[in-house]
């Protein structure tokens, strides 16, 4: 993983979600609400740029600092994050499959991963 990396896949990801909530929005609306599946999927979301957000950030500062080389670890920790957590929520809501709601949690754990993994990359600044 690398600073231009992070960057370009917060870039492809903010794209994306984008275009999914849009999506969500505007297509799939009175889908999602009669599924009861809106507060899900706004949550999917949300989920998504913040890290997105988060991404470029780690991106811009290891760019700055490339001797911060353990910000790719929390870069792919927060991108292993977006795909499980928001991307079992979205396949929740598309598919209405209930069983993939129990692996949101483990996204869960990879984005708080990478916020103390951003503890410990950044100790030394």
């Amino acid at each position: 993983m690398t600073a231009r990396l992070l960057l370009q896949l917060a870039g492809m990801l903010g794209a994306l979600g984008v275009a999914i909530g849009a999506f969500g929005a505007h297509a799939l609306h009175d889908t999602l609400v009669k599924a009861g599946r809106l507060d899900t999927f706004e949550t999917a979301v949300r989920y998504q740029f913040f890290h997105v957000l988060a991404l470029l950030a780690v991106g811009v500062l290891w760019a700055a600092r490339p001797e911060l080389r353990s910000l790719g670890t929390t870069g792919g920790l927060w991108l292993g994050g977006i795909v499980v957590f928001s991307g079992s929520l979205y396949v929740l809501c598309f598919t209405g499959i209930t069983k993939l709601g129990a692996v949101a949690p483990l996204g869960g754990l990879l984005l708080l991963a990478g916020w103390l993994s951003l503890v410990l990359a950044v100790r030394e600044l």
